[in-house]
This record gives structure tokens, C-alpha cells and sequence, in this order.
């Protein structure tokens, strides 16, 4: 079992073109250098979040092409995955009554490794949360508490294992359960995202979709990608720390990400299928980092670590490591004390005043 590092933030950077760097403050820069070591990016709004790949050491109409087929792969993925996009797989699962419905191969993947991540987490990830997740409607305008009774009655239709799936036919076993791939999915796209961009010839790249990166390769000089991570409550401009990072992927949660005030009191995004209601938590943030190809996995570990809370999270991360070794997993932790952690294997440079 690896051992965890605790320190207190004490040093911060700040930097104030951090926020066009995104939800992870991703450094690329490679300092003074031929044209050919700049990169070629893109920035675009997919997953309601803002996206950006970068491709370096590519003559840019090459790179510019393979950009388009990056985000069309997003968009692809968005149009299969999405429960709000009508005819995704997902909208057409929620919307059958609990008849069966034919999904494609890789709404099928994500299906299962959802299910997965609830086994191995004791239910503290669940995708059948669709209808809480309408319910609080925090990506809205005027999101709002909503009414105890109608908490209950989604909670009750609360339970991933009522998903049921034959060959590339999915059904609810609860017509009144909703599918919200929304924790894992962001990961299974940027890996293959990533996919697409080494197919079309990038070896050195960086996807970053709304705080999940997958780093292909290094910087064109041999030097690692260096991928910061944001201080929660920070508006996306101060750093904790930066982890260096080749041929990684890097996923965060928060629930900073996404909140609002009622009657004095916040309330933030992650929400406890078991409850209904935003997660009783000591963590306010969660980094997990692992191999290229591992995002969709690192995303719903994020996610299940930060309901599960700080003590319980450090011993299911730990549990992983076993269990999965060849992935190479590690992560950090900060908690509502302002204080980081991190396993053995994840080095997390302090930034500096």
C-alpha cells in the first residue's frame, strides 16, 4: 500500500492569464524555440465546458486538419452520450419507459465502466442519478434547492444496478431511473480523442477537456508537460502545484466546479446518490493521475472520492493501486483545511509566491 504525503498549502502562484489557460492550468510552453516546437490550438466549447487540444511539432495546415477531426470525434462523442442531446444513446435509454434500446459499442464501453466504478466503489459512483441531476439543475440559470419530497422520489430510483444490459441492448430495470453519464464520460472522450490524434500522426499533444488531460508524448524537446493544479475556490486563477507529465492523463474534480447560494448556504454539484443532496465532504478537490488511455477510469474515481470523503478515499485509491497496478495510479487530495495529500508516486511541485 502506498503511503500518502500530507502538507498545508502555504505558497501560491498566481498568474493572470491563467484563466485562458483553462480548467486545469496547463503550462505548454517551451520556451525559445523554432516555430516548429509552438503549437498549433484550438479552443472550442463542447461538454459544457471549454475544451482546448494543442498540437505540437506538426506543419500547422496538418495540424489544423487534424484539429477539425479531434473535435468532431468531441462533438461525435457529446451526440452519443449526452442525456440532454435528443437521440443520444442516453436520452433514447431514459426515454424508452424501460424498454430495451440499441446502443453503439462505445456507449456500451462507458455503460460498463460506469457500472464497474459503482461495484468498486460501494455505490458512491452511481449513473443512474439523472433525475436528481435534473432536479437540482445546477448547469441552469437559476438553479434552486429543491422540494425534500421530490429528493426522496428520485432517490429512490437511484441504483446502477438496475441497468441492464444484453448483448448491445440497454434497458432500466426502473422506468422512473435516468441514466447521467456525466462523471465518467469527459474521460472516455478525451481518451479517445487522443486516440485520433496519434492516429493522424501527433506525437506530441495535449488534450484538455474541462480539467481531463491526456498528454500524448512530451514537448517537442524532450521535456515533460507540466499540468498545474487549480486551488479550489479560485476562479481558475491561482495554481497549488504543477505534476510533470508524458504519455499521462490527469483528471480533477471540485466541488468548487459548479455552485450556488440559498438562504446563506452553498451548495455544490457533487451529489450523494445515496441522500440526493450535495455530498457532506472533506475534499474539495481531487486529482487523479494515471497512463494515456486510463482517463475515463480516472474520472469516475475522482468522482467517487470526493463523496466518499477524505479518510475513505485515501484507503479505496490505495485499494486501486492494488487492484490495477499496470495503470500506474496515483493521486491527491485537497481538503476543506486548505491541506494537500498525495499518494508516493504523484510529485506535485509547490508553486511559489
Amino acid at each position: 500500500m502506498n503511503a500518502v504525503i500530507h502538507f498545508h498549502i502555504k505558497k501560491l502562484i498566481k498568474s493572470a492569464g491563467a484563466i485562458a489557460l483553462l480548467t486545469l492550468l496547463i503550462i505548454t510552453q517551451t520556451g525559445c524555440g523554432s516555430k516548429t516546437d509552438e503549437p498549433v490550438s484550438r479552443t472550442e466549447y463542447y461538454l459544457n465546458t471549454t475544451c482546448q487540444i494543442s498540437v505540437y511539432g506538426m506543419d500547422s495546415s496538418e495540424a489544423e486538419k487534424l484539429l477539425d477531426e479531434a473535435y468532431d470525434t468531441v462533438s461525435k462523442y457529446e451526440n452519443l452520450l449526452s442525456k440532454t442531446v435528443k437521440g443520444s444513446d442516453v436520452y433514447r435509454i431514459n426515454h424508452a419507459k424501460g424498454e430495451a434500446v440499441t446502443v453503439s459499442d462505445d456507449t456500451l464501453q462507458v455503460l460498463e465502466m460506469a457500472l464497474t466504478m459503482g461495484e468498486l466503489s460501494g455505490g458512491a459512483f452511481d449513473c443512474t442519478v439523472g433525475a436528481l441531476v435534473d432536479l437540482w439543475n445546477f448547469t441552469g440559470e437559476n438553479p434552486k434547492v429543491p422540494d425534500d419530497a421530490d429528493v426522496d422520489k428520485a432517490v429512490g430510483s437511484v441504483d446502477y444496478r438496475n441497468v441492464e444490459i444484453s448483448g448491445n441492448q440497454v434497458s432500466l430495470a426502473d422506468p422512473a431511473a435516468a441514466i447521467d453519464l456525466g462523471g465518467i464520460a469527459k474521460g472516455y472522450i478525451a481518451d479517445r480523442t487522443a486516440e485520433i490524434l496519434e492516429k493522424g500522426g501527433a506525437s506530441s499533444a495535449i488534450v484538455n477537456l474541462g480539467g481531463n488531460v491526456v498528454t500524448i508524448g512530451s514537448k517537442p524537446d524532450g521535456s515533460p508537460f507540466v499540468v498545474g493544479i487549480e486551488r479550489p475556490y479560485s476562479d481558475r486563477t491561482e495554481m497549488v502545484g504543477s505534476v510533470k507529465a508524458a504519455d499521462r492523463t490527469l483528471v480533477t474534480s471540485g466541488i468548487y466546479e459548479r455552485n450556488f447560494k440559498e438562504n446563506g448556504k452553498l451548495y455544490h454539484h457533487v451529489l450523494d446518490p445515496k441522500t440526493g443532496y450535495p455530498a457532506e465532504t472533506d475534499l474539495e478537490a481531487v486529482t487523479i493521475a494515471a497512463d494515456k488511455g486510463y482517463s475515463g477510469f480516472c474520472d469516475g474515481l475522482s468522482t467517487s472520492c470526493l463523496i466518499m470523503g477524505e479518510d475513505r478515499a485515501k484507503k479505496f485509491i490505495a485499494d486501486i493501486q492494488a487492484k490495477y497496478p499496470d495503470m500506474h495510479i496515483e493521486a491527491s487530495f485537497i481538503n476543506s483545511d486548505d491541506k494537500l495529500s498525495v499518494t508516493d508516486g504523484m510529485d506535485v511541485e509547490l508553486a511559489e509566491e
